[in-house]
């Protein structure tokens, strides 16, 4: 499947360290590139949400890069090509599965300001404004994607300087707009305007149209300025000089020492078994993982295969195991360096099977019979995933953000990135709603140096121990439910890669108290279930883009890209 855009590159995008000798869009038309969105391959491939960023990892693939090196040079793209969520000033995390055996996760989540402070969005009269924590300078917590993305290269085999070249050529050359892209900036001009008072590249005094080309010089000076110093480049020196000029324009906290003391974590990937498979996801301060385990235990007993796909049954099981775990997220999980979050307990089977007590087939469970204690919140759904796997087999799967679509609105002035809004995502005020009207609990509330909590769900299924399904998506909240689904569909619907992300979804989050479906849902299971009792919300757009990669048993590699977007798959 693929879907050719006709849009002529105002360039010859050729790497100029030596390495590549071949125009970068890996195509034989080089004033084109086409979005592929299935891909059967012997070796590597990878998934994303722009053809570009998809091609750069398939290059650095093709030169002897590990799955490691093209999900590097994928993200550093992603960040010029991909700015309302791609980032430098965002953060996110890294599942992978080595072909040596071994098991990574890298949390590297914004984190809280020194100077934050729990009630940092609470005026004197006790009113939280969420204005200060959604939008501007404040709402910015120290970025995490540049440490992350220096981290991981110890497990890459190229120069840093080599994986960074495509982004640096392609924002310092440009790269041509999408009637989707035009039209995303032309929105975003009023805002622009209000939080920033540097001139920046996604600014103009006549709309953006399809085939403009957006050149991003100040950032191509940012990605140089990492090449040749490293992560100092961007924690240390000039970048971080122009980080802490920006947030004294606009009242900000980041300060100088909060980009030097910035780290990226090592974790223990959250692991569990399911039906002969293993499960590997991300750990807090992400509660993806725990809540997959939660879900996808919950049901493993239960026959749903037999129930079949999208069935009334199946469908009205799988809502009620999503309505349980996140009720336990709205209490108990949060960044586990700052709060007991008792994992053991909550993935406990007798816990799970207690969980279940209150199951009925035939009605909804009343939403105050699942409270646990405090409510929940929600992120926003402006987040981006790929998936990579090599030809000796390591696999890759990232997810990444800036909360809000293009984050905090604000572009650091002078070096060309946005910064992301990710305060957001604390609870601000027990009880207070957050951008999308959810609430949160003590767990997750601000403190100096804490990260918090995200619902980002990168995932690996191993199947005799190699990877058998690499997977992941954006989506805010929706993103368990959507990872939970697309293992499902496959493991016990039996569907095709293709089929299991391309579906209509579905999503329930506990409170608000309402069943979302996706455009194209079961006219027929949606009737079911509110004729059982389930306030139905109302009938979404796309839900989240997955990227996956399943690994069949001939050993080929069928890639699938989301076809909600212009997510694209590259591969050989």
């Amino acid at each position: 499947m693929t879907q050719r855009h006709s849009l002529l590159l105002p360039f010859l995008l050729f790497f100029t360290n030596g390495v590549f000798g071949q125009v970068f869009t890996g195509k034989n038309q080089p004033f084109q590139y086409s979005i592929t969105k299935k891909m059967v391959v012997d070796k590597g491939a990878v998934v994303s949400a722009h053809p570009l960023a998809s091609e750069a990892g398939l290059l650095i693939l093709q030169k002897g890069g590990n799955a490691v090196d093209a999900a590097i040079a994928t993200q550093l793209v992603l960040a010029v090509v991909y700015p309302n969520a791609g980032n430098l000033g965002g953060g996110g995390f890294m599942v992978a599965h080595l072909t040596n055996g071994k098991r990574l996760s890298l949390d590297y989540r914004e984190m809280a300001p020194a100077a934050a402070s729990r009630d940092m969005y609470i005026d004197s009269n006790g009113v939280a404004s969420t204005q200060k924590s959604q939008n501007g300078h404040l709402a910015c917590g120290v970025p995490g994607t540049v440490g992350g993305l220096f981290e991981a290269h110890q497990y890459a085999k190229l120069p840093f300087a080599t994986l960074i070249q495509p982004a640096i050529e392609l924002a310092e050359k440009g790269f041509v707009l999408t009637e989707g892209e035009a039209r995303s900036l032309n929105y975003l001009q009023n805002e622009l305007r209000k939080y920033n008072t540097v001139p920046t590249a996604f600014e103009r005094s006549t709309p953006w149209k399809t085939g403009d080309t957006l050149i991003q010089t100040d950032l191509a000076a940012t990605l140089k300025r990492m090449q040749h110093k490293g992560k100092a480049g961007f924690y240390e020196g000039e970048t971080a000089t122009l980080i802490v000029a920006e947030m004294k324009r606009g009242k900000g906290l980041i300060t100088e020492n909060d980009l030097r003391n910035y780290v990226a974590k090592w974790r223990t990937p959250h692991a569990f078994d399911y039906k002969g498979y293993q499960v590997v996801s991300m750990p807090m301060p992400s509660s993806g993982g725990l809540l997959l385990h939660q879900m996808m235990k919950m049901v493993e007993d239960r026959n749903l295969a037999a129930m079949g796909f999208q069935s009334p049954a199946a469908v009205q099981l799988m809502t009620e195991v999503m309505r349980r775990a996140f009720a336990d997220r709205s209490k108990y999980m949060g960044d586990a360096d700052f709060y007991p979050v008792p994992v053991s307990k909550l993935t406990d089977p007798q816990y799970l099977k207690m969980r279940m007590e209150s199951y009925r087939s035939d009605a909804p469970t009343p939403s105050q019979d699942l409270e646990p204690g405090n409510v929940n919140f929600h992120e926003s759904e402006e987040t981006t995933h790929l998936s990579v796997i090599d030809g000796d087999g390591n696999a890759v799967a990232v997810t990444t953000t800036l909360n809000g679509s293009y984050g905090s609105k604000t572009v650091v002035g002078g070096a060309g990135f946005f910064l992301n809004n990710e305060m957001d995502d604390f609870s601000i005020k027990p009880g207070v709603p957050n951008m999308f009207g959810a609430i949160g609990g003590e767990a997750n509330a601000i403190h100096p140096g804490k990260r918090m909590l995200s619902s980002m769900t990168p995932t690996i299924v191993l199947k005799d121990n190699k990877p058998y399904i690499i997977v992941g998506t954006p989506g805010g909240t929706t993103i368990p439910t959507q990872v939970f689904q697309n293992i499902l569909n496959i493991l016990e619907f039996g569907m095709t890669a293709d089929d299991a992300i391309n579906k209509p979804k579905f999503h329930h989050q506990w409170l608000p108290d309402e069943l979302v479906v996706e455009r194209g849902f079961s006219a027929t299971t949606a009737a079911a279930l509110r004729k059982l009792g389930y306030p139905m919300g109302k009938e979404r757009g796309g839900i989240g883009r997955t990227e996956i990669i399943l690994v069949r048993a001939d050993g080929k590699r069928e890639a699938v890209a989301d076809g909600r977007g212009e997510d694209a798959v590259a591969g050989y």
